[in-house]
């Protein structure tokens, strides 16, 4: 395998949530009303709202399959292996996932020097809460300090938590960024979704939202917009839902229209910033796109020099410039890195390896050796120093 002397930061680390994740800062009386632990036929569940969520097969993580179980799946499956026997055998759940220290040597032993870190159920959990957008503060507010106890946001310099922010509020979610940057937190993430407010969904661009982009354009936090339950409807071609599938012949799962989902939920939501000329008014924002594919940034582009053309004065400049200056790019590990070089540039692509999530990267660097295309110097910015300039706080 290729080596890599420059330093590497993982772009797309996670946690799997401690069982108290939720409940450790929330009062009990809300329990019903936010989140609480239910057991339905022996196995446990998260009810939020009072609805049980099955995002996940086992929200316990424990136990849980591999880090990157599905990597030859994501690979083309050559093979063929139906998806349920490549998930492997379940293991528990390994200290490294819940714990920063032993999470610390673990990136020792894989070549890691720092890592963004981010929720696995806390990315899912804004969307079953969004007819009570109250409810949906509590739960993140309880979440962030539990984040802020077991990881912190600047662990030994090396861990970087990521607390996570929801619109659906818009002055809590200016103090819950307050919070964050007292922190030390050096990105905030977001789901990739019109937030849905007391007064229904909003563009993420909206005016409404203005003291929000304004206090991170002063700060110069980096705002993560990260793969999640963005609630996209199927709009009939297949049953609405985080993990519905259908069960086709041979054990496979029959593919439908919801494979495309997260991809469509980034190219909406990046291309509302650019339509709504968010990047105008707060010109000092950075915006980083993780684990959340590249394969739309063809037709994003396309479609945005169009819109130009056929309303000339609207933009300042060219909008895909725009995009280009303000918004990075974590692509899937498995998509063609030296396309999405062509299109963004090798400053504005990151490297993310999903780890250790099942459909991430069994080993974080074994993706350096999908960069042997490209120039040599272009292989240590994408692994690790385009990360590590999003991760110093720029301020205005």
């Amino acid at each position: 395998m290729p080596t890599l002397d420059a330093p590497v930061f993982d772009a797309d680390n996670h946690y799997y949530e401690a069982l108290d994740a939720f409940t450790r800062h929330l009062d009990p009386a809300l329990g019903p009303r936010v989140i609480e632990w239910v057991e339905v036929n022996g196995r446990r569940y998260h009810s939020l709202g009072g609805r049980i969520s099955r995002a996940v097969t086992n929200p316990t993580f424990n136990p849980i399959s591999p880090a990157g179980a599905l990597f030859d799946y994501f690979r083309g499956n050559p093979n063929g292996v139906p998806i349920h026997e490549l998930m492997g055998t379940p293991e528990p759940t390994r200290p490294e996932y819940r714990d920063r220290d032993a999470r610390l040597a673990t990136m020792d032993a894989q070549g890691l020097a720092q890592v963004w870190l981010f929720p696995t159920l806390g990315m899912l959990y804004e969307e079953s809460l969004k007819e009570d957008p109250e409810a949906v503060v509590l739960l993140f507010r309880a979440f962030n300090r539990w984040l802020a106890e077991d990881w912190g946001m600047a662990y030994r310099d090396r861990i970087f938590a990521s607390p996570y922010i929801t619109l659906a509020d818009v002055d809590e979610a200016v103090r819950e960024l307050e919070w964050a940057l007292d922190q030390d937190a050096r990105t905030v993430v977001l789901r990739a979704a019109a937030p849905i407010t007391a007064n229904g969904p909003l563009s993420p661009a909206a005016d409404e939202f203005d003291p929000f982009w304004a206090r991170v354009n002063e700060a110069g936090i980096t705002v993560v917009v990260h793969a999640g339950d963005a609630g996209l409807s199927s709009n009939g071609y297949a049953q609405d839902g985080f993990r519905a599938s259908f069960k086709g012949g041979g054990g496979y799962q029959r593919p439908s229209i919801k494979l495309f989902a997260i991809e469509r939920a980034a190219h909406d939501w990046l291309a509302t910033l650019i339509l709504e000329k968010l990047f105008d008014r707060f010109p000092n924002v950075r915006v980083a796109s993780v684990e959340n594919g590249s394969e739309f940034l063809a037709p994003l582009f396309r479609k945005l020099r169009t819109t130009a053309r056929r309303m000339p004065g609207y933009f300042a400049e060219d909008p895909v410039d725009t995009f280009r200056r303000h918004i990075w790019i974590n692509p899937f590990w498995e998509d063609d890195v030296d396309e999405i070089v062509g299109f963004v540039g090798d400053d504005r692509v990151i490297f993310g390896s999903d780890w250790p999530h099942v459909e991430g990267l069994p080993q974080p660097t074994d993706w350096v050796t999908e960069l042997q295309k490209l120039p040599k110097e272009a292989v240590p910015k994408i692994m690790g120093a385009n990360t590590a300039e999003l991760n110093v706080r720029r301020p205005a």
